[in-house]
């Protein structure tokens, strides 16, 4: 009998595993889904990928909601030209999810040239079945004093 349980108790253990996995693998192709939309101005794309209530942070501390999100990409006036991610990690709960990881980029905001190094939270939730940004911050990346 206690055989049967600590079987059991494994088994459980290992399927709540093999779902957050598969979760978390989820989680990460949204999220090069929405850098690969951010970078190719992709109305469809950043509209599929985002929630109707979200709430996108800039490092400058400017907020836009979805449409001003959406529409800053399509009109030009927000322009990524490459995009880097790394050190990312993703902390699933239920049906929420906490990505953080370091953003290195090429702009052309404005028609103006520049670099951006950001730290940047994403908060994903799952609406039927599909990961949706519903909440992102960034900070700059601190330069290192000479």
């Amino acid at each position: 009998m206690k055989q049967l349980f600590a079987l059991l108790m494994f088994s459980s253990l290992f399927n709540v595993a093999a779902a957050q996995s598969k979760d978390e693998a989820a989680v990460a192709k949204a999220v090069d889904a929405l850098r690969k939309a951010m970078i190719d101005a992709d109305k469809t794309g950043l509209e599929k990928v985002t929630g109707a209530t979200l709430t996108y942070g800039h490092s400058n501390g400017r907020v836009e909601d979805r449409a001003s999100f959406i529409g800053n990409f399509v009109s030009g006036h927000s322009d990524f030209v490459t995009m880097d991610l790394s050190a990312q990690t993703i902390i699933i709960t239920g049906h929420t999810a906490i990505v953080r990881h370091t953003l290195s980029a090429q702009t052309n905001d404005g028609g103006k040239p520049g670099n951006v190094n950001l730290y940047v939270m994403l908060v994903w939730g799952k609406e039927n079945g599909q990961w949706k940004l519903i909440g992102r911050q960034a900070v700059k990346v601190p330069v290192p004093a000479p």
